[in-house]
């Protein structure tokens, strides 16, 4: 069963095209305008291993906002898409992912309940690049991903003073954590009421 999904979204703000292949090779090819996001997307499809697509645009000449939190609404979407019935995974992962000085702690539950502790304080600075990348951004990010894929995520900051370190530790982090938890170990829903 291919456990792959595509989907588009089209506001007053953004349009987004997105594509995911759980069981792919971590290939990315991602444009949404925002440099450093781009690179944070395409951090968490190489180290999940999935292929992830993703075109957006959007109003960033007014904020960068609508298109960080419409992708991570169009991203759980496609997700929990591509995840069916969720069948056979293992469900439940956790990691330590460390970054230099930064480290970050990721816990996830594909329980079909969205559930978001996000704790990560920044030193406060923007991510610098054209434009700028505000870091507030990443909560809302997850937080949209969250409640459209329908998984219990946890994203701890334990330790970090560069932003950007602290950042990507994070997307490396839920990246490797969902790898784990989508494989696939057994043949029927992992709960004992039959349906996540």
């Amino acid at each position: 069963m291919s456990r792959a999904a595509s989907a588009n979204r089209k506001t007053a703000e953004t349009s987004i095209e997105l594509s995911l292949d759980i069981d792919g090779a971590g290939t990315t090819d991602v444009s949404t305008g925002l440099p450093f996001f781009d690179h944070m997307l395409s951090q968490l499809g190489r180290h999940s291993g999935f292929d992830l697509r993703v075109a957006a645009t959007g109003d960033l000449e007014i904020d960068a906002h609508h298109t960080v939190e419409d992708t991570g609404i169009l991203l759980g979407t496609v997700l929990r898409e591509a995840l069916g019935d969720r069948a056979g995974v293992r469900r439940f992962a956790s990691i330590s992912v460390p970054l230099d000085e930064a480290l970050v702690e990721i816990a996830v539950d594909l329980s079909g309940r969205p559930f978001l502790y996000y704790d990560v304080a920044f030193p406060g600075e923007k991510i610098l690049g054209d434009p700028p990348f505000d870091p507030q951004l990443c909560e809302e990010f997850w937080r949209a991903f969250v409640n459209a894929s329908a998984i219990t995520l946890h994203v701890v900051g334990v330790r970090g003073q560069n932003t950007h370190h602290i950042i990507e530790a994070s997307f490396k982090g839920v990246a490797r954590v969902l790898r784990d938890a989508v494989r696939v170990e057994g043949g029927g829903i992992p709960s004992t009421k039959g349906t996540l």
